[in-house]
Formats: structure tokens, sequence, C-alpha cells
């Protein structure tokens, strides 16, 4: 078996969201044949994306099927691929700089408004693709409400290197960074727009995030300093949007979208939080804030539908016991997250592959 043979076989296999070869869409960079073994080197780099899993299980069958030994490697990034990495992401970042540059994907967890459970999705969403294999930060970056260390179970300050780097602490297979680990317990943030800017960008250029697959982003809600601040300085690949199923929960998604798209950042899509509440004692269902707003507005704004994430106690006890309920063993909340961490996933590695194969 040639290069060539290899190359000819794999143009067979499609992309089943994008709708051609994965040969044509750059997708082989690199074909390796040493008699019966075959090595290929695929641009995948959404890790926990079961499209993903799905494409790379194609390339061993239709190979193995031909007699080939098979290894399939991921693609280095090296920073001139036109699609692999964070630092060719982003319109309102330098592209001769790349503050992330060991990050593949940076994903951005924003709301409208507060109260809709955006906190909760940015730590599930972390935990769930951690749990998946990924390589995982997360950073609360909601300066005035860092609630993510405790959602994670994250005590006292983040140690740094003999470089004055900033490490983060582990909880969940995960980094976490937060503003909130650097403060008392009780300590109120009082802080005007000036020194918001200045500390996120202290905390994005000081942190030692590593290689990652994966930097979650907790934003703060609405859309104010902090979200320009970091749509200015972070090349982020996508943003979730979360709302809940009410009107006027729908009425501040609408602004946080139209600020992704002032910016011109991707939005990977829509969650629709305390969609239905089933009663323990009963089983009854309760539709407590509406039915279905989120699923309309995506089908409005012809946005990805990520997912209905139920209003259930367990996703409050496990929050404030830093267990992130994605991880609980079963149960159709558990899926209901899992199914959502599967779809985001899936939405990465669509605009990764599209990028690559411009």
């Amino acid at each position: 078996m040639q290069e060539a043979d290899v190359r000819e076989i794999l143009s067979g296999i499609e992309d089943p969201d994008l709708g051609t070869d994965i040969v044509s869409e750059n997708l082989v960079t690199n074909i390796d044949v040493d008699g019966d073994t075959v090595t290929v080197e695929l641009a995948l780099e959404a890790v926990g994306s079961p499209t993903e899993e799905s494409i790379r299980a194609s390339v061993r069958e239709a190979l193995e099927a031909e007699g080939a030994t098979v290894t399939i490697e991921t693609a280095s990034d090296d920073g001139d691929d036109g699609g692999l990495g964070v630092e060719n992401i982003g319109p309102d970042t330098e592209s001769s700089t790349e503050p992330l540059p060991g990050v593949s994907n940076v994903i951005a967890v924003a709301s409208g408004k507060g109260g809709v459970g955006k906190s909760t999705i940015s730590v599930n969403l972390a935990a769930g693709l951690a749990d998946r294999g990924a390589e995982v930060a997360i950073f609360d970056a909601d300066m005035y409400g860092p609630n993510v260390p405790r959602m994670l179970g994250v005590e006292g300050a983040p140690k740094a290197t003999s470089d004055e780097k900033i490490v983060p602490p582990e909880a969940h297979g995960m980094g976490v960074m937060s503003i909130g680990l650097m403060l008392g317990e009780d300590d109120p943030v009082i802080w005007r727009g000036a020194m918001v800017h200045n500390t996120l960008t202290q905390l994005v250029d000081d942190v030692e995030w590593g290689d990652l697959d994966y930097l979650v982003i907790d934003l703060p809600p609405g859309t104010g300093d902090t979200q320009l601040t970091l749509l200015q300085s972070i090349p982020i690949t996508g943003s979730v949007i979360v709302t809940t199923p009410q009107e006027v929960a729908l009425e501040d998604a609408r602004r946080g979208l139209q600020m992704f798209a002032e910016h011109e950042t991707p939005v990977l899509g829509i969650v629709e939080n305390m969609s239905t509440f089933v009663c323990p004692d009963c089983g009854s269902e309760h539709d407590i804030f509406g039915s279905g707003g989120g699923e309309r507005f995506a089908e409005e704004k012809d946005m990805p539908f990520l997912g209905a994430i139920p209003l259930d106690p367990a996703i409050r006890s496990g929050g404030d016991e830093g267990a992130p309920i994605v991880m609980a063993e079963d149960g159709e909340t558990v899926q209901a997250f899992q199914d959502m961490v599967s779809t985001t996933a899936d939405m990465v590695g669509i605009l990764n592959r599209q990028k690559h194969s411009q």
C-alpha cells in the first residue's frame, strides 16, 4: 500500500456535517506508510466530539478493511495551519500575537442577564469535557460574582512558579482560575472599569494555562466592560448563550447575541436552562419559567440548539457541594448535561473543520 492508495481510500470518507470528504477538507495532514503499517494525522481538535470520534473510527475501519495496521494521530498546531489553534481565530485580536498559544479552543459562556444559571452551565460544560478525556481549564471571568471556585470545591490561593506565573489549582481533572481565589471569603469586589480591564488582562497573561484542548470562560452577565475586554484580547473559538424559557431572559439573550455578532465571534449555540421542573414526590412536570423559549429563540436566529437543562434540586446541591452533576453516574438531568456537552463539542469541531478547509 502506497500513500496515494491511502489517500484515495480516505477520500471516500465523508464529513457528516459538512458533506464533503475529509481529504478535500484538508483534514488529512500527513500519511506515513511503512509496509502494512499506516499512520494518519488528522486535523481534528474537538476532543469529546462524537462526530469527530466517528470520523476517526471511519478512517480506522476503512484502512483496516484493506489489511493495514492503523495509528491515528492528531495534527500538531504549528501556528500557521490556517485553522487549528485559537491564535488563528478572533477578529479583535492582533494576528501577530498569541495570548493563549497552548490552547486549542476557547469557549465563552454568556448570558444577557443574571440568574439564568450561566455559571452552572459553564462548570458542567468544563467538567463534562474533562470527563471525556480533554485537557480543560475554566476561567471565572465574572469579576463581581466569582462563584466557580465554590461550585468546584476549590479553596486557597493559587501557587506561583519561579518566574511568577500563576498556577491554577485543579479540581475534577481541570485547572480553575478565578479572582475569587485571590479574595477573602466575604470581600466585596468594588472596582471601576479600568481596574477590571487591567486585572482580566493580567490574569490571562500571567496564568500558566499549559496545553489545553479547551479553555471555558464563564463571562459575567450582560454586555459590559468585562465582555468587551475579553473579546478584544482573547481569540474566542465560539460562544454559548444561556437563557431560561421566559421572555424576559430571551430579550436579554438577544442582546448578548448581538454583542457577539458585532465582534464577529461565532456562536456555538443556545442552551435553555431551568426548562422543566419534575416534582420528586409525584413525578408531574411543571414549566415554572415557561417552555421551549430557548429552542424557539435558536430557531428564530438560525442558531444551533445545544440542549434543555431541567430545573432540578440536584443541580443546586451539586453546585453548593463542589460536585458538578454532569459527572454523576446516571439520571435524566445528568444525561441532559452530557448531551449538551456532546453537542457543544460537535459545534466546536464544525467551526474548526470549516476554517481548516478554507
